[in-house]
């Protein structure tokens, strides 16, 4: 697969020389990524390769043994968390909540006390498909509607805070049925298109060769390649990532993969 680019420190938010050990098992080795505002880049590999580790890492929620993340050249460690957090929001795999909140009282959770309206909250909702139903009970939803809620309440965030913002997805298609799969994917190339910067983990190479400018390709924790759809997601990358033979072909946009194709 192709060689991994370099990343210079700077403007916009960079993870670099990533080192993550947990329990005598090392996650990551000199793993990194670089975002840029606009831009959508996705993390792909096989399970285990360490995607949620190294966006929780730029997330700032785990602190790496080697390596830095930065943010506009200032190290995010050193942020206080009010600071980080009016800069980047973060859908995780799943979120919890356990108390009995509506749809809109878990959406507002994503701007400070008494700064933002009903109006701004139901906008939201509706950006994600869940348009009138701020009033339900947030409990009551299904797996991906919960996810779907949560994404609101992302970009929520993202509206209150600093200029550029960025965007970090864990799995944000893993319970999503097909129509909400391509919303979503959608909606991560408009935010881009607002100036946000997008970090996606995604195991649907397709979904990932639609919504990415830049793919990341992760195996074993490190980077094992870095691109576009285009240079990633050819037939000796995927064999090489993933143990498969596979034969990639091309859509008016973008390269796309059948599984009916595959060959172990």
């Amino acid at each position: 697969m192709s060689g991994v680019a370099e990343m210079e420190e700077g403007a916009g938010y960079v993870a670099q020389g990533i080192g993550l050990r947990r329990n005598g098992r090392r996650l990551l080795e000199g793993a990194g990524v670089a975002l840029a505002p606009g831009r959508v880049s996705v993390l792909i590999g096989p399970n285990g390769a360490g995607k949620s580790s190294l966006l929780k890492v730029l997330a700032g929620e785990i602190r790496p043994q080697e390596g830095r993340v930065s943010l506009d050249g200032g190290d995010i460690f050193r942020l206080p968390p009010a600071a980080l957090a009016r800069r980047r929001a973060v859908l995780p795999q799943a979120a919890q909540v356990a108390f009995p909140f509506t749809l809109a009282e878990v959406v507002a959770l994503g701007a400070p006390p008494g700064r933002t309206t009903a109006e701004r909250v139901a906008r939201l909702l509706a950006r994600v498909g869940l348009a009138g139903r701020g009033a339900g009970l947030y409990e009551r939803l299904s797996g991906g509607e919960m996810q779907r809620v949560q994404l609101a309440r992302a970009l929520l965030q993202l509206e209150h805070g600093a200029r550029p913002g960025y965007l970090l997805l864990d799995e944000p298609t893993a319970s999503l049925d097909l129509a909400h799969q391509v919303q979503v994917v959608r909606l991560m190339r408009e935010i881009a298109a607002e100036g946000v910067g997008v970090l996606a983990v995604l195991h649907d190479l397709n979904l990932a060769a639609m919504a990415a400018d830049e793919i990341v390709a992760l195996q074993a924790g490190r980077v094992a390649a870095r691109g576009t759809p285009a240079e990633v997601m050819t037939d000796a990358g995927i064999a090489a990532l993933y143990g498969v033979r596979a034969r990639i072909g091309w859509a008016p946009a973008s390269p796309f993969l059948l599984p009916q194709g595959l060959e172990g």
